[in-house]
């Protein structure tokens, strides 16, 4: 009981994962800025009022609700696009706060709701994982610094502040669930295709023309071993990998290996949105060894400045930066 009592008292006074929630932050508001810049060109054929859906077939279509669909005006959809533009750029550099986060998901929101037939599946998981940012100290790392912002915190009453640490760590545990969740869901799904079960799903998967790789694609489709190894072992991370994450000591390297997994997901699959967007909220396991690598860059920077103080100075910079909390 005692024990429970000093996990609850740590929980409710100290943020955990704060490092690795601001990378979950800074990498989910490149993937926004990355779908405006990659779509930029084109933006009037495939969002814009006269381009492939109409503005009068698409409100038809909608069944949320999406900025774009107030006006059919050409003025007001580059507004609201470009808008939506510097809001991803300024959540990847961790300007606006709580409200810019806000406003950055309404128009990411909209902008998806606008052309669904570009999605590829890191949508979903953004417009859940985004709100539950709104919980947290996002802000606190990776971000550039504002003045107004800090003199805005300053006058924010204590008690107020205290209360934010464990919606901070409610927010966190929501994003950890969540990710667990839908490795879970995705791999007991996998479970009972006939493909998975035979082991022969990757060499029907690496062979649809849309997720094709020229060159690199078929040295893993035509190779037996490969095709049952990654299809097997791709249900058994999927399924196990929330275990992995509960045991402090596999923590990082099931992120690790979940990171690795996505990033050949990208390369193979071409899928860089849905594959950047696991990755960032990966990163709340990995809160601890980012700031051991931060600490680690900032002993590198600071050495020529500090020729007497050497490896001890260093040593103990590193001790007093890393945290002792990671997630839970």
């Amino acid at each position: 009981m005692k024990n429970f009592g000093a996990r609850l008292d740590a929980w409710s006074l100290h943020a955990v994962a704060v490092t690795g929630i601001s990378g979950t932050r800074m990498l989910l508001g490149f993937v926004g800025l990355m779908y405006y810049v990659s779509q930029y060109r084109e933006r009037n054929y495939l969002f814009g009022p006269d381009g492939v859906l109409p503005h009068d077939e698409f409100k038809e279509q909608l069944t949320g609700f999406s900025l774009y669909a107030l006006s059919a005006s050409p003025v007001w959809f580059e507004v609201v696009f470009h808008v939506g533009l510097f809001a991803a750029l300024a959540v990847m550099l961790g300007i606006g706060g709580r409200p810019g986060l806000a406003f950055h998901w309404v128009l990411l929101w909209s902008l998806y709701q606008r052309q669904p037939a570009l999605l590829d599946g890191g949508d979903n998981l953004a417009y859940v994982v985004l709100p539950f940012l709104l919980l947290t100290h996002c802000y606190d790392r990776f971000a550039l610094p504002v003045g107004l912002a800090k003199r805005f915190a300053g006058r924010v009453p204590g008690h107020v502040r205290a209360v934010s640490v464990p919606f901070h760590n409610l927010g966190v545990l929501m994003v950890a669930t969540q990710i667990c969740l839908v490795y879970v869901v995705s791999g007991l799904y996998k479970v009972m295709g006939e493909e998975w079960q035979d082991g022969t799903a990757l060499f029907y998967v690496m062979r649809v023309p849309e997720f094709e790789l020229p060159g690199w694609s078929n040295l893993v489709y035509e190779s037996d071993f490969l095709v049952v190894l990654g299809t097997y072992g791709t249900v058994a991370f999927l399924v196990y990998f929330p275990l992995g994450v509960l045991v402090p000591a596999l923590r990082p390297w099931a992120a690790a290996m979940s990171i690795g997994f996505h990033v050949s997901i990208a390369f193979f699959m071409g899928l860089t949105g849905f594959a950047l967007t696991m990755i960032a909220c990966d990163l709340v396991f990995l809160s601890g060894a980012l700031d051991r690598a931060v600490a680690w860059l900032r002993a590198r920077r600071n050495r020529p400045q500090e020729p007497a103080g050497g490896a001890a100075a260093m040593a103990a910079g590193r001790n007093e930066a890393v945290p002792e909390a990671e997630l839970v």
